[in-house]
Parts: structure tokens; sequence; C-alpha cells
């Protein structure tokens, strides 16, 4: 029979005869991830399933992002509630406030996600993974919690949706425009509980870094997941980072590009698999794109919007925080200043992401620029701290949602965006083509 690549990869983690899309299967979890806001759910439903020990204490991984540094007493219970579970449970992937980073560009860059991992997290955009060709989706805290006792999770193996890049990217565009312009063509529930998976030649040649950009939005569709196949540009990435971390000699022999190959070239769907459908997009008529409120669908290109002020810039999150992005928006910043009447907030994703933009000098160029740089958290993204906004006040940011109230008042307004449109918006004033400035 043929497969897709997602359904391979669940043939991998279940017992018994294969299955494919549709099936209804009990999978075993390589990774299971949990948050400040997901972790402490989970915890209690652990407890309350009589459960004494997690069933592999190097498989859990707990990352406090979302509202920390801590912002309030509350907040600080539910960081305090799961550093201690971790403590208890000798859990060996906890990440405190100033090893952290936020949880989406973290596990990769520590060598967590290699291709052909089934990884789950409580919290949507665990499906960022799939960029790096696992098979990685967000789950309830209760059916996080039971993977925690027993190490399985149940799943509907996903029918997979194709999309095919052709073409020649335009300057400024990047991965963020590929999955806006997408979510725009089908919906945001255009994929709903489907595998989106990305190829064509635009994709093999698109970095990492924006490959898990256009992954962590599939949510944004209604996917269960977002994939690419593995390819050289993956083995080296996923060679390097493994390669940067202390592992033993065997370790390291295992990592050369040629084992590389041989361990996962398998991993790509057969030429004669079944899809639920299939898309092809030129992306050379795709232009730098902005999702207007309140949808992640709502989009157009950014030269039709005209004289659209606005109060707040984002750059960061684990849509775009990582250090490309950083560059991008030090480009353009560069010798400018951020608009009187603007505020700009920058939020490099890891530490490391951080320290690196330090190292570059792009923290330089950002607090000349007049803009803020914060720690790593999730922090505006959700409305949660370090950056809400008033009633009435619009924000232009490079995260992933823009619903009624997603970054504080619900009459508050979100539009996103790539790092380049954000960056040069902070210097008019007003969203702006990242040519005009």
């Amino acid at each position: 029979m043929s497969y897709t690549i997602t359904e391979k990869i669940f043939n991998k983690h279940v017992k018994g005869e294969k299955v494919k899309a549709g099936d209804f299967v009990y999978a075993k979890v390589d990774l299971a991830l949990g948050n400040d806001v997901t972790a402490p759910i989970a915890i209690d439903q652990f407890k309350k399933l009589g459960a004494k020990k997690v069933f592999d204490r190097k498989k859990i991984v707990l990352v406090p992002d979302h509202f920390t540094p801590a912002k309030d007493i509350k907040s600080a219970a539910q960081a305090k509630l799961m550093r201690e579970f971790s403590q208890e449970q000798h859990i060996r992937h906890y990440y405190e406030v100033g090893r952290m980073g936020i949880e989406h560009a973290l596990l990769p860059e520590l060598g967590l996600i290699e291709p052909g991992k089934l990884i789950i997290g409580a919290d949507s955009h665990t499906c960022t993974y799939g960029a790096l060709a696992a098979f990685a989706t967000g789950v309830g805290s209760t059916d996080l919690a039971a993977c925690w006792a027993t190490g399985y999770c149940w799943f509907r193996v996903p029918a997979t949706i194709k999309f095919v890049y052709t073409g020649k990217m335009k300057k400024w565009v990047c991965g963020k425009d590929l999955i806006l312009y997408t979510i725009g063509k089908i919906g945001v529930d255009g994929a709903l509980y489907k595998a989106m998976e990305f190829t064509g030649p635009v994709i093999k040649k698109l970095p990492v870094e924006e490959r898990l950009t256009m992954a962590n939005m599939a949510i944004e569709a209604g996917g269960k997941s977002g994939i690419i196949e593995p390819d050289e540009i993956t083995y080296e990435y996923v060679r390097e980072v493994i390669l940067r971390q202390d592992v033993p000699l065997r370790k390291k022999t295992e990592m050369s590009l040629r084992a590389c190959r041989e361990r996962w070239d398998e991993l790509k769907s057969d030429k004669d698999a079944v899809y639920e459908a299939r898309m092809e997009i030129n992306a050379s008529d795709i232009e730098p794109q902005v999702a207007l409120p309140h949808l992640p669908s709502n989009t157009v290109s950014v030269s039709k919007l005209k004289n659209m002020p606005v109060d707040q810039v984002v750059i960061g999150s684990c849509t775009n925080g990582r250090i490309s992005d950083l560059r991008v928006a030090a480009k353009i910043l560069k010798g400018k200043k951020v608009h009187p009447r603007v505020r700009c907030l920058i939020f490099p994703a890891t530490q490391a992401i951080y320290l690196q933009a330090i190292k570059e000098g792009l923290v330089e160029i950002f607090v000349n620029a007049n803009a803020v740089v914060s720690t790593p958290t999730c922090g505006p993204c959700l409305g949660g701290h370090m950056g809400i906004l008033a009633k009435g006040e619009r924000a232009i940011a490079t995260t992933n949602r823009n619903f009624v109230g997603r970054m504080g008042h619900p009459e508050s307004e979100v539009y996103l965006s790539s790092p380049a449109v954000a960056a040069a918006s902070a210097v008019t004033g007003k969203i702006t083509h990242p040519d005009a400035v």
C-alpha cells in the first residue's frame, strides 16, 4: 500500500496492522509538552488518575513561557505548581526563566525535535514541529495527563491536503506571507482536522526557520498538523542543532549527513499516496501579506492598505521571534526611529536568540531606534502581559492570531504580518510595505 508521510509516522507508533487516514489509533508518544497555562491542569488530572510516576521523565517537556516572568500572584502560583511537579517527578526537560524560551522556538533549538517523532503538546501551536518532519499536534490538558501516565495518546489519523508552492518569491516575501496567503485562500476551517503537507520547489528552498513559521500556523486553517518532508536542509539543521548539545560520541556519529539520509529519507509520501485534496499556489503572485481583524484568513496584500495608523508593533512570538526574524527587523530599523506615536516591542523567542541578537548588535539597533526589547515570553500574543492593548488601539504583530480581544480590549484591533512589514510600520506609524522606508 501507499502512504503519506503522516500515515507513515503513525504506522511507526502503533501496534498491529497498518493504519490509514480516518483510522482511530492509540499511539506511542515520543514527547509530551506542557506550559504554565496548560500543565497545571494536566498535573491536577494526573493526580486524579491516581498516577504516581510519569511514563518517562526524559520524554516530558515543561516550559513556563506564557505568563512569565510571573505577571501576578496567580501566574506565580501556576509556575510554582509546575516547578514543584518537575522536581517531584525529576523531569529532565524543565526550563526555568533564564534558561527557557517560547516553547515552540525552544524545543527545536535544543535538538528535541527530529523527523519521524510523534509529539503532543497542550498548546495548539505544537504543530510547529512538523517543519522538521515530525507529526506534532495540540491536545487538551486531560489527554496530556493521560499520556504522562501511560506514554500513549489516542488519535484519528488525519487525511492530508497537499499544498504545492511553485514560482519565485518576491523581495520581502517570506514563509509568513506564504502561510497567510494560503489561509486567506482556504479559510480558518479549510483544513479542519487535516494534515497540511507543504511541498514544491519553493518549500525545498525555504530555510528551516521559515518552515517553522508555516507549520506553526497550520492550526489557523483548522489543521490537525502542518508537515514538510525531510530533505538536506532539514538534515543539516537537525544535525547542527544536536551536535551543539552535550551528546555522546555515538550520537555524533549517528548525526552524519549520510546517516541522516539513511535514517529519515523513507519519511516521504509515496508518489501514489491518497490525498484529501491538492492545491497549487504560485508564489510569484504573492506580495507581503497582512491579515486584517478579526481572522488570520482575512488577508490582503500590504500595498492595498493606505493610511492605516498603528499604536503598537509587536515583533516576536513562537511564529516570528527567531534570529532571522530579528535580523530582518534590524535591517529595516537600522539608522531610523520608531514613529513617536508608536510603541515597538521586540521579543526574542529564546535566551540563545536574545544572546545572538546582542552579539550581532541587533539589540543596540533596536534600542537606538526607540524600540523595547523583552525577555523571552509569549506576553502580548495571547493578551497575557507586556503589551496589552487598550480600547480603540490598533497593533500590527508578527504573532499568529488576531481574534477579537486577542491582545487586550475587545474593541482593539490586531493585524498580522511578517517582521519586515511590522518593522516598516513601526517607522512610519502606519501599515507600510518594507520598500517604502
